[in-house]
C-alpha cells in the first residue's frame, strides 16, 4: 500500500526509523520538525527548559519566538514578562519577533518557516494555518516544545488521515471563510476529529492561498489535528511574489543567520527552484489508504454565518438575515482572516459609508507588512473613514484580550476562528462567525446582513468510510528498559466518549498536595464507583471509542498508571489524552477490531466488566493475543518505547542530555 502525501512529509522528518520503513498512519514516531514556534507562552516553556537540565538549544535556527497575544496589554507587568521573554531568546539564538511585528502564524508563513512539503509544530492550535502553503503545521503541548528546543525533536504518533475533495468553483461573494463555515456547520458529527486532511479536488485551483490558510486554520475548530493543500502553481506563484517582495525589502528584521549573499535565508529563489523539483515527490500514491472520504460541491455553498457561541452551529445568510439580528460590536482581526484580501473585501463594502450608529468595528491586522501593504493599497484607511477602530496587529478581542470586549447582553459577529461562549468577553455576550465582507456589511446595516440576493441552495457534499486494511504485523526491535511483551486480565469499560472527568473528577485537579496514591484512590469514580472493586493490579484496561475526551488534564492518564493499569486499549483515543498519557510514560494503544468484540460479549448492562481475560502483548511481533484470537497492533517504535522506559518526556529529555 501507497503513501498519503502527510505520510511521505513524516517520513522526512522521522528520526530512528529503520532503513527502508515506510511510516503509517498509527506509528509512533520520533520526530524532528523543521521549526518550533512559541508565542507569550514562551515564558511558561521557558521554566519547563530549565527544569529538565537544559542550558542550550539543539538548533537555534529550528526555533521561533513570537509575541502576538497580549501586545495591548502595557502594563509594566506583562512588558516586563515580554522582556523576560526576548532577553532568553537572545541568548539563547532562537528567532525572535518582537510585539507588533504581527501574529505569529501570520509570520511563519511570511518569512518562509511553514515551508512547503515539511513538518512545523507551534504550541497553539491554529498551527494548523500552515497547510495552506502545503506545509503540515500541527499542534504540540508546552512541554513539547521544551523537548525540541532541548533536544531538536519529540514524540508523534501520526493520525488517521481522511481526504477532503472540493469540487466546483465557489460563486461570486462566497469565500474561503464560508466554505469553512460550511464544512464545519454540514460535517458536524465529529467525522474528522483528531484527523489529519488532505484537501483535493478541481475546485483547490479556484482557491488562491489567502482563501487557503483561511479554510486550513479552521480545520481546528472542525475538530481536526490539521489540514494540509496540496503544493501546486499556486503555491509556487505566491512564494515567488513573497520572494520578490522580500528582495526588493531588504533583510531588515529578519532575524536568522545570514550567509552574505543578500539572500533571504527560507523565501528565495533558490530553494523555490528546489521545491519545484521536488513537488512530483509529494504526491500521494494511488493506492493510500484514507480513513474517510468527504467531498463537498463548492457552487452549492452560499455566505453562511456560524453561532451563536459554536463553530458547528450554520446558517445560510438568506435565512439568519430573516431574524433581523442586531449587532453591537464587529470584528475583523486575528490570524484566520485578517491579511490583504481579507481587509480588501472588507473596504469594499464600507467605501465611502458610515458604520451604523450604535455599532463598534474593530479592525487589526494579521502583521505589520499586511497592514502596511493595506495601507498602500487605501483600503486600511477607507476602513478608518467608514468608522472602524484600528487595534495593533496582533491577536487581542479574539481571545479575549485587550481593547472591545464583548459585554453582557451584546451581539457580536467576527471574522475570527472562534466564537465560544465567554471566549471574546462576557458569557453573557452572543458571538457570530462570518466572512469579512458579512462582517462588514453587518457593521453598515447594524444587523446580521449582506449584499446577496436570496438564493437559498442546499449543500452538497457526502462522506464515505473505508474500511480499516488489515494490518500485517511487523517486527519491531525492542530498545532497553521496555518490555518485549506483556500479560494481564482485560478490565472493560464500553463507554464511548469517555471524558477526562468521568476518568479523573475536576474536583481533584487543583488540589497541589494530591499523592499519587490519592489519585489512584479516585479514578473512574464519576464513570463507575465500582471500578475500584473491581480492577487489580496489572490489568489492561480496554476502553472505546474517543476515549479521554474533554479537559486536557494530565491527572486523567497518571491515575489509572498509579492505580496499577499497565496500558489503555481503546477503539480510539483522543489526540491529546494520548500525548498526556505517553509524555508520562503510559502506552495507549488504538485497536478497534479487539473494542469491537469486548462490546458484542459483553454488552453495555455493566459500566466496568472484569472480563478474567488473560491477554498477552507481543510488542515485537506487534501482535496481542486474547481470547484465543491474535489481533495485530499498529508497531510500538523505538520512540514510545523510549517515553516508557524513561517514565515519560521530561525525564527522556534529562537523560538525553546527559548523554
Amino acid at each position: 500500500m501507497g503513501q498519503t502525501f502527510i505520510e511521505k512529509v513524516v517520513q522526512k522528518h522521522a528520526v530512528g526509523i529503520e532503513e527502508g520503513y515506510k511510516v503509517k498512519s498509527g506509528d509512533f514516531l520520533m520526530i524532528k520538525p523543521a521549526y518550533v514556534m512559541t508565542h507569550d507562552n514562551t515564558g511558561a516553556v521557558i521554566p519547563k527548559f530549565k527544569s529538565i537540565g537544559a542550558t542550550k538549544l539543539a538548533d537555534p535556527r529550528q526555533v521561533v519566538h513570537t509575541l502576538d497575544h497580549n501586545i495591548q496589554d502595557t502594563s509594566a507587568k506583562n512588558l516586563e514578562k515580554y522582556k523576560k521573554i526576548e532577553d532568553f531568546s537572545r541568548s539563547v539564538g532562537a528567532d525572535f519577533y518582537p510585539a507588533g511585528r504581527g501574529i505569529g502564524h501570520q509570520i511563519m508563513c511570511e518569512e518562509g518557516y511553514s515551508w512547503p512539503g515539511t513538518f512545523v509544530v507551534a504550541s497553539d492550535s491554529h498551527s494548523n494555518m500552515y497547510g495552506g502553503l502545503g506545509c503540515l503545521g500541527t499542534p504540540i503541548v508546552r512541554t513539547d516544545a521544551a523537548s525540541i528546543w532541548a533536544t531538536g525533536k519529540t514524540w508523534w504518533q501520526i493520525p488517521p488521515i481522511a481526504k477532503v475533495e472540493l469540487k466546483g468553483k465557489l460563486k461570486d461573494g462566497v469565500t474561503g471563510k464560508d466554505v469553512i463555515i460550511v464544512l464545519s456547520g454540514y460535517f458536524n458529527k465529529d467525522e474528522v476529529l483528531n484527523h489529519i486532511i488532505e484537501f483535493t479536488g478541481d475546485g483547490i485551483t479556484q482557491l488562491n492561498i489567502d482563501q487557503r490558510l483561511t479554510i486550513a486554520n479552521m480545520t481546528t475548530e472542525w475538530g481536526a489535528l490539521g489540514g494540509v493543500f496540496p503544493i501546486d502553481e499556486k503555491t509556487i506563484e505566491w512564494l515567488k511574489r513573497r520572494a520578490e517582495f522580500i528582495a526588493a525589502r531588504g533583510l531588515e528584521g529578519v532575524p536568522s543567520d545570514k550567509d552574505g549573499s543578500g539572500e533571504h535565508p527560507r523565501m528565495n529563489l533558490k530553494n523555490i527552484s528546489a521545491l519545484i523539483e521536488n513537488m512530483k515527490n509529494l504526491l500521494s500514491d494511488q493506492d493510500a489508504y484514507y480513513s474517510k472520504e468527504l467531498s463537498i460541491d463548492l457552487s452549492s455553498i452560499t455566505p453562511h454565518v456560524s453561532g451563536p457561541n459554536s463553530v458547528k452551529a450554520m446558517k445560510s445568510l438568506s435565512d439568519i438575515r430573516k431574524e433581523n439580528i442586531k449587532v453591537h460590536k464587529a470584528y475583523l482581526v486575528s490570524c484566520v482572516n485578517s491579511r490583504v484580501d481579507d481587509i480588501s473585501q472588507a473596504a469594499d463594502v464600507l467605501r465611502g459609508k458610515k458604520i451604523s450608529e450604535g455599532v463598534k468595528f474593530y479592525i487589526a491586522a494579521a502583521s505589520s507588512e499586511v497592514q502596511a501593504e493595506s495601507e498602500k493599497r487605501g483600503d486600511w484607511q477607507d476602513l478608518i473613514e467608514a468608522g472602524a477602530i484600528p487595534l495593533p496587529p496582533g491577536c487581542g478581542p479574539c481571545i479575549g484580550l485587550g481593547t472591545g470586549l464583548l459585554e453582557d447582553g451584546e451581539i457580536g459577529i467576527s471574522a475570527t476562528n472562534r466564537n465560544f461562549k465567554g471566549r471574546m468577553g462576557s458569557p453573557n455576550a452572543q458571538a457570530y462567525l462570518a466572512s469579512p465582507a458579512v462582517v462588514a456589511y453587518s457593521a453598515l446595516c447594524g444587523k446580521i446582513d449582506f449584499d446577496w440576493k436570496d438564493e437559498n441552495l442546499k449543500v452538497n457534499g457526502g462522506i464515505k468510510i473505508n474500511p480499516r486494511p488489515k494490518r500485517e504485523a511487523v517486527k519491531v526491535k525492542i530498545v532497553q528498559g521496555f518490555p518485549s511483551s506483556i500479560k494481564g486480565d482485560l478490565i472493560f469499560c464500553h463507554q464511548d466518549n469517555m471524558n477526562t472527568d468521568g476518568i479523573y473528577p475536576g474536583k481533584y485537579t487543583y488540589i497541589d498536595d494530591f499523592k499519587p496514591e490519592d489519585q489512584a484512590k479516585v479514578v473512574m469514580e464519576n464513570y463507575d464507583p465500582e471500578f475500584g472493586n473491581l480492577v487489580k493490579d496489572g490489568d489492561i484496561l480496554v476502553g472505546g471509542y474517543n476515549f479521554g475526551t474533554g479537559s486536557s488534564r494530565e491527572q486523567a492518564a497518571t491515575a489509572l498508571k498509579y492505580r496499577g493499569i499497565q496500558l489503555v486499549i481503546t477503539g480510539s483515543a483522543n489526540q491529546t489524552y494520548t500525548r498526556n498519557a505517553l509524555n508520562n510514560g503510559f502506552l495507549v494503544l488504538e485497536i478497534p477490531e479487539l473494542v469491537d468484540d469486548l462490546k458484542q460479549r459483553f454488552g453495555k448492562d455493566k459500566l466496568t466488566v472484569a472480563t478474567s481475560i488473560h491477554a498477552v502483548i507481543d510488542f515485537k511481533e506487534s501482535i496481542i493475543t486474547a481470547a484465543g484470537k491474535e489481533y495485530v497492533i499498529s508497531p510500538v517504535g523505538a520512540a514510545a518505547q523510549e517515553l516508557v522506559a524513561a517514565g515519560g518526556l521530561e525525564n527522556w529529555v534529562s537523560q538525553n542530555l546527559k548523554a
